[in-house]
C-alpha cells in the first residue's frame, strides 16, 4: 500500500479537510500504517497536481480557512485498480522493524539486557492486544456513516482482527525468547 491508496480510500467515503483526513488516517489506517502530517499533505498536494483530487478552498469568518478535499473520476479509477490486484513484490509481509534489527544485533548487548529489551517489547504488545480487542468489542468503532456500505465494517474488523493476532503472535515471539536466552544465563 502507498500513502496515497489510504488518502484516496479514505476520501472515496466523503470529502474531508487535511486535518480531518490526517486523524481519520491515525484512528483508523494508522494502526497498520504510518504517515506523519507532513507526508499526507505533501502527497494531498501531489495527488491533486496528478488529477487524482481536487480541492476546494472554504472561507470561514471566525475560524482559519481550510481546504476541502474530494476524489476525483481519475482518482476512484486508481483506487480501484489498486484495490483490486496484488503485487507479489510489496504484498508480502515485510518487516520495517527497529525492534528486529536491534535483535539481529543483540550479540553486541549483553543476555542481560536483551532480555530486558523483550520483556519491554512484551509489554508493548500486550498493550496493544488489549487496545485491539476494545476496538473490536465496542460496536460504534465500525458504525457507518453517510449512506455507506453495511459491507465496509466487515472489511475495517478483519484489519484490526489482523493487528490483534500479529501482536498475540509478538507476545508467543517474544517468550521463546526469553526462555531461549534464559537458558543461555543458567
Amino acid at each position: 500500500m502507498s500513502l496515497k491508496h489510504g488518502l484516496l480510500g479514505l476520501l472515496s467515503y466523503e470529502s474531508m479537510t487535511g486535518y480531518e483526513l490526517n486523524k481519520m488516517f491515525n484512528e483508523s489506517l494508522g494502526h497498520f500504517w504510518q504517515a506523519k502530517s507532513s507526508q499526507i499533505y505533501r502527497e494531498l498536494d501531489a495527488m491533486e497536481q496528478d488529477g487524482l483530487l481536487i480541492s476546494e478552498r472554504v472561507i470561514q469568518d471566525e475560524k482559519p480557512n481550510k481546504r476541502v478535499y474530494s476524489i476525483t473520476n481519475a482518482g476512484n479509477v486508481a483506487f480501484i485498480e489498486w484495490l483490486s490486484s496484488l503485487d507479489p513484490m510489496k504484498d508480502v509481509p515485510r518487516m520495517k522493524s527497529p525492534f528486529l534489527m536491534r535483535v539481529f544485533f543483540g550479540g553486541k548487548l549483553s543476555t542481560e539486557r536483551t532480555i530486558g529489551l523483550f520483556r519491554e517489547f512484551r509489554e508493548l504488545h500486550i498493550n496493544n492486544t488489549k487496545q485491539l480487542q476494545d476496538i473490536i468489542d465496542e460496536p460504534s468503532n465500525f458504525e457507518v456513516k453517510n449512506g455507506e456500505s453495511p459491507e465496509n465494517a466487515k472489511f475495517w474488523k478483519l484489519t484490526a482482527l489482523c493487528g490483534e493476532i500479529m501482536s498475540k503472535a509478538s507476545i508467543e515471539w517474544a517468550d521463546k525468547a526469553i526462555a531461549l536466552l534464559e537458558e543461555d544465563t543458567n
